[in-house]
């Protein structure tokens, strides 16, 4: 069965100098993955890839999953960027049998983990850091190099089940 989740994330954007922050073309999605049977595993997404990657369990170790994104956009307005992103997965009724629970087309506790980049204009460097659901809000982002403010995250990404393939 075909499912889709979409992910809406909203930074407010700091009044320091111009530092080019830009969303990464990849993120971290918690899944239910019914290739290894597992509920809540980590799953690696990057813009144009035709899979994903299940981080597994145990000796198994990591595995590809039929997953993708299949819509990344972003809009930056003067006091704001935001990020929404569509991932289409493949998902199957299964009983994860390490944790005695049954498998959800939306994981039960969902989060997710976006990366960011940016260019300090006054060390000439690059640098990056992540912006993931279940941190303490309001949590704010300064550069590396300068120690300047990037952003704020006041409210967490909002992670919704677009349909329910049942």
């Amino acid at each position: 069965m075909l499912a889709s989740v979409e992910i809406r994330t909203v930074l407010a954007m700091a009044d320091s100098p111009v530092h080019n922050l830009h969303w990464q073309p990849k993120l971290a999605l918690s899944m239910d993955c019914f290739t290894c049977e597992r509920t809540g595993r980590t799953t690696w997404l990057t813009v144009g890839a035709e899979r994903a990657v299940c981080t597994g369990d145990g000796r198994d170790g990591q595995h590809y999953s039929a997953a993708r994104i299949a819509t990344f956009d972003h809009t930056d307005e003067r006091h704001q960027t935001s990020l929404r992103v569509v991932v289409d997965y493949w998902w199957a009724p299964f009983h994860d049998a390490k944790r005695d629970i049954a498998a959800a087309v939306l994981t039960r506790t969902p989060w997710v983990r976006h990366y960011l980049g940016y260019r300090c204009p006054q060390q000439e460097e690059s640098g990056e850091f992540s912006i993931k659901t279940n941190l303490n809000r309001p949590v704010s982002q300064t550069c590396q190099h300068c120690s300047a403010s990037l952003c704020e995250s006041r409210d967490a990404p909002q992670v919704r089940l677009l349909m329910d393939p049942r």
